[in-house]
């Protein structure tokens, strides 16, 4: 018996462990579940993905399958971890008879707000599948012109790059050597002082330049974010020179676009413009945007209110108020786009044009300048010694 009872006071024993091991086992998960879910919350989905999803989710929805099932095949074959992630919290909220809108807004930093509200409107006449194959190729259309400014950037700056790389070697390997048979560096030519002060400046001071940028860089980048700052900056960008033709219409393509997905689906005209406001990624048209909305819930027409206003061109005003006296704003709007999206194409590829001959000039300018400024003394002091 008493072998009988201390069996029995180990099991409980073991009972206990084991609790107590199952509670720490689930405390663990719950915590690697949350650690998940703030990872996926910051890192962002990839627009080619997402046009992937809204496809699949048509044609599924298009055959009379169910948005929780058809999510749910769609997130059994996604390869990309975070999405597959965000897909399985769908399936989890549409058991609890949330909509598909309610679960795109768990997660702002990959679904914008205009297409939330888009697929809502929807959702509200049971016939969100007429929407999500548009919805695909609208997101196309926005991304590939913003896609194709950043690609016709990259040789740009791959070149300026290798420039700095080029004379950051020169000014701190070749030059110091090159100028260093010189004793006396008070007779030298302007263009050599200078040469020597700017070598003597990467040589001596290259680890307070580098902290230099790299401060400077997190300082505007943490001022940006402000208020005040995003103003200034994107009102800076609309003021660069070439570049800015390429800023404006590019803002002026996101906003037709956008604005137009809205009003089709029947959002109204103010609450479409508030959206839009937050599409077009420049704090400088948001803000007008705004006002824009403001006028029309007053009772301003839209093209009065943006008569005479420097950021909407004056085509694109006459446009509205054609088109906004037959009542089909929307299709105008999308015309817009259609062209302005074709204006960046065009001005793309004249800026491609402009800048490969600048930079080579400019890249020629900072050669012959070094040449000159080491060559000089050396034929001074050749002539010296010829002389002598």
């Amino acid at each position: 018996m008493a072998d009988f009872l201390i069996l029995d006071d180990d099991n409980k024993k073991l009972n206990v462990d084991n609790n107590v091991n199952n509670v720490f086992v689930v405390k663990n998960v719950w915590l690697v579940d949350k650690i998940n879910e703030l990872i996926i919350s910051l890192q962002k989905v990839k627009t080619s993905e997402k046009v992937i999803f809204y496809r699949l989710l048509s044609t599924m929805t298009n055959a009379w399958m169910g948005l929780m099932k058809s999510v749910s095949i769609i997130e059994r074959q996604e390869k990309n971890p975070v999405f597959k992630r965000i897909l399985l919290k769908f399936v989890d909220e549409l058991k609890e008879w949330k909509s598909l809108s309610e679960c795109m807004l768990l997660y702002p930093q990959s679904f914008w707000e205009a297409e939330i509200w888009i697929i809502r409107s929807w959702e509200k006449t049971w016939q969100i599948n007429k929407v999500l194959n548009d919805l695909a190729v609208q997101i196309e259309k926005v991304e590939s012109i913003s896609g194709k400014i950043k690609s016709a950037m990259m040789y740009p700056m791959f070149i300026i790059v290798v420039v700095i790389w080029v004379i950051a070697v020169m000014m701190t390997m070749v030059v110091p050597k090159l100028l260093g048979i010189f004793d006396s560096k008070d007779d030298l030519p302007w263009s050599t002082k200078i040469l020597i002060y700017i070598s003597d400046a990467f040589v001596n001071y290259w680890l307070i330049m580098v902290i230099t940028v790299i401060v400077a860089f997190i300082l505007i980048s943490i001022w940006k974010k402000t208020d005040n700052g995003k103003y200034i900056y994107d009102n800076l960008k609309l003021k660069i020179p070439i570049f800015w033709m390429i800023n404006q219409k590019l803002i002026l393509s996101k906003f037709s676009r956008v604005f137009s997905w809205l009003i089709s689906s029947w959002v109204s005209i103010v609450e479409s413009l508030k959206i839009t406001s937050y599409a077009v990624w420049n704090e400088v048209y948001k803000q007008k945007i705004l006002l824009l909305s403001e006028d029309i819930a007053w009772g301003i027409k839209m093209w009065e209110s943006l008569d005479w206003d420097k950021l909407f061109p004056d085509m694109m005003v006459q446009m509205i108020q054609v088109w906004e006296q037959t009542a089909r704003l929307d299709q105008t709007i999308l015309k817009v786009a259609d062209f302005y999206d074709e204006q960046v194409d065009n001005t793309i590829w004249v800026l491609n044009k402009l800048l490969e001959p600048f930079i080579l000039v400019t890249l020629a300018i900072v050669v012959w300048f070094i040449a000159v400024a080491i060559m000089q003394p050396i034929m001074w002091l050749a002539d010296t010694i010829s002389q002598a």
